[in-house]
């Protein structure tokens, strides 16, 4: 069994791990700071 990373920075997810939506897939990120940084990416790409 593979364990889950974060989709921003690879840390390991815990019970905590926050699910966002960028474009049309949910991921899954360990903290409130990485969801903005992939929300910023999705909107630098899209812009």
């Amino acid at each position: 069994m593979s364990e889950k990373t974060c989709a921003a920075c690879d840390y390991p997810l815990d019970d905590n791990a926050i699910q966002v939506t960028v474009g049309h897939r949910v991921v899954e990120v360990c903290c409130q700071e990485c969801a903005d940084q992939l929300h910023e990416a999705q909107a630098k790409a899209s812009g």
